[in-house]
This record gives structure tokens, sequence and C-alpha cells, in this order.
């Protein structure tokens, strides 16, 4: 599943950290702006799990915030931000398998029981033996 880009918002700013001058004149940082709520590409349910995964990077308005500084290119930190919205999306999209009740079955309630009694012999084997 892919976001088409006039879907998605890039600003580019100055990053802090190891660099030396580059840093200081380059804007390499990347902060991606993702409004997943009112996206026509992504379905209803899709929409409400991606805002649950992104947590804290998402705001109250329904936008995805990712921001990107881990390489010292404004290229590879924009393909960063991208990629790790997809794996987003990518999770989102698998829908959680509902789980089917099931009841334990009678030998598995058999062996369980003659499990508890072995045990219980075994404890009860551990005492002061009689003083006969």
């Amino acid at each position: 599943m892919t976001i088409p880009e006039d879907e998605l918002e890039f600003r580019f700013f100055r990053a802090g950290g190891p660099g030396g001058q580059n840093v200081n004149k380059t804007s390499t940082a990347v902060q991606l702006r993702f409004d997943a709520r009112n996206s026509p590409s992504l379905a209803d349910p899709v929409k409400e799990r991606l805002l649950k995964l992104a947590g804290a990077r998402a705001t109250q308005a329904g936008e995805i915030l990712i921001t990107a500084v881990r390489f010292r290119t404004q290229e590879r930190n924009r393909a960063d931000a991208l990629e790790r919205l997809n794996a987003l999306v990518e999770k989102a999209s698998i829908a959680p398998v509902k789980r089917v009740a099931t009841r334990p079955t009678l030998a598995s309630k058999r062996r369980r029981l003659e499990a508890k009694g072995r045990r219980s012999t075994v404890k009860s084997l551990r005492g002061r033996p009689d003083a006969d």
C-alpha cells in the first residue's frame, strides 16, 4: 500500500548533533506530515489502527508527524521518513485476527487431572516418615 505524494508534506530544518560546520549551514533534518484522518487513500478501519499505532506521533487533528535526523543528507532523511511511514501503514493495514473461543478436549482435561494427582502424591510423600 502506497500513499500518494500529494498527501504528504515535508518540512526541512537544521539538525543538531555531529556534522561540523555542515550541520550549521544545511537543512538536512526532515519532518514528514501526513493527514491520516482525512486521507482518501486509506480505509476507515486502517485509519483508526494507524492513528492508534502512531501513538505520540499523532496529533489531535489526526496528522502523523515523523521526524528523520539519522542521516547527514536531506535525501536519505526524506527516504527514511517515507520508509517509517510506509512501515506504519503496512502494519496498520493488517486486520487483527479475531480469537475463536474453544473448550478444552476431554483428553486434555483427563491429562491435567492425572498430572495434578501425580504431583499431589509426590508432595505428600515428602513428609516425615511415620514413627512406627
